[in-house]
């Protein structure tokens, strides 16, 4: 028997039978610590750092926990190695890219975010990592990739069309942000459009925020009520204590007994008012979708135009977003926690909600398809809690003001004036 066959002959009382050789089943795959990467990446991204396992990634490559522990010793290895991969990839793709050296500023500008929309798609399930990053990296390894998208950032504000002469180093970075969340939006829905098409909806929203003129003003948004008003009631505290708790550190991270305790009460008081942490999680959620219902009607009973619906909208949807930021942190960031039953009724809710938009946005734009109507207001949006965190959710009105520009450039697709 040649020994190179996949076959070897074994003695047996009843005489010679052929086995698959031993060392045929042991091969491992060589690309297996990829495989492994590539399975965690999409977990966290999708899901978050929290709610996945080790075993979780292992099965999902079909390997055992122990297998998986010769690649990455632990689970925060790969979390740490997909936050760092996804920022190295943009990196190399703007390293690759090749221009004439006569280009202008403009025909860089596109060339580079081209390669940014590029590597974005062809991670699209890995790249909402971005959302989870600052608060599951130690701080060593949050430095070093921040450092690294910092680079990334620089490199695309060379090539911004700087419109406005007062524009400051802040200026640019926000603009950029602003793009990158434009492209990063694709990582918070499952819409499907041919590249291309994809592409190009992406490019244009970004070289349209590219054109906003800076805005400033001295007066502040008014803050809302919730969180940080004392109340005497029990069940606000409550909601209250866990939205601000649930923002700080996580959901998985704060205990039922510490957010009673915060709220000035004990364990079992708070189950009185909520049977258990999932519930109270599903009920700040209905606040803030409740609030955005009201707030959204109030809109369309009020405007008369369709130009006038959708600035109202995304002026609305700033002000709501700054004055409770860290009710709609806790909503953007948290949805893969709320128990089964709330979270399908909250995402109908949610596509809703874009619908009610994108159905507004083509009678601007009819040359708009339906899904690249959504895709556009998904993009408008993402810029709010991108942004929102630059600038520390800070309520002066240069900041809403700003933001609001971005979203009316994003989602009327040419420059527009101030709000």
């Amino acid at each position: 028997m040649c020994m190179n066959s996949q076959f070897v002959d074994a003695q047996t009382s009843n005489g010679i039978v052929r086995q698959a050789r031993s060392d045929s089943v042991k091969r491992r795959p060589k690309d297996r610590k990829a495989q492994i990467a590539a399975a965690a990446a999409i977990a966290f991204s999708e899901r978050g750092y929290p709610a996945v396992s080790v075993d979780d990634i292992a099965s999902a490559v079909g390997i055992s926990g122990s297998a998986l522990y010769r690649h990455f010793p632990n689970k925060y290895a790969m979390f740490r190695h997909a936050a760092l991969e996804l920022t190295e990839a943009l990196g190399r793709a703007l390293d690759d890219v090749s221009v004439a050296p006569a280009a202008t500023d403009a025909g860089r500008l596109r060339e580079d975010l081209i390669a940014v929309i590029r590597t974005t798609i062809r991670n699209r399930r890995t790249a909402g990592i971005y959302r989870w990053e600052s608060r599951f990296l130690d701080a060593a390894d949050r430095k070093s990739v921040r450092a690294q998208a910092g680079a990334i950032n620089r490199r695309v504000a060379r090539y911004l069309s700087g419109s406005d002469p007062a524009m400051t180093a802040r200026d640019e970075t926000l603009v950029v942000v602003a793009m990158f969340s434009v492209i990063g939006s694709i990582t918070v829905h499952n819409l499907l459009l041919p590249q291309r098409a994809m592409e190009q909806i992406l490019l244009d929203a970004c070289l349209a925020i590219d054109q906003v003129e800076g805005a400033t003003t001295a007066s502040r948004l008014e803050q809302s009520s919730l969180p940080g008003t004392v109340t005497t009631n029990k069940r606000e505290r409550l909601l209250q204590e866990a939205v601000r708790l649930f923002d700080s550190r996580g959901y998985h991270d704060v205990s039922i007994e510490e957010i009673a305790a915060a709220a000035g009460l004990n364990a079992s008081g708070m189950y009185r008012y909520f049977p258990s942490k999932g519930e109270l999680l599903g009920a700040v959620f209905y606040r803030a979708a409740d609030r955005l219902d009201l707030a959204t009607a109030a809109v369309f009973d009020s405007a008369t135009s369709h130009e006038e619906v959708l600035r109202a909208l995304a002026a609305m949807y700033v002000e709501l977003s700054f004055a409770q930021h860290e009710l709609m942190s806790v909503y953007f960031s948290e949805m893969n926690n709320l128990l089964p039953s709330h979270r399908s009724d909250l995402r109908n809710r949610q596509k809703l909600y874009v619908v009610e938009w994108a159905r507004v946005l083509r009678e601007i734009r009819p040359e708009l398809s339906a899904v690249e109507a959504k895709f556009v207001v998904h993009a408008a949006l993402n810029l709010v809690p991108d942004v929102g965190r630059m600038v520390k959710f800070d309520g002066a009105a240069e900041n809403a003001t700003r933001l609001q520009m971005f979203m009316s450039a994003v989602l009327f697709g040419r420059h527009t004036s101030p709000f």
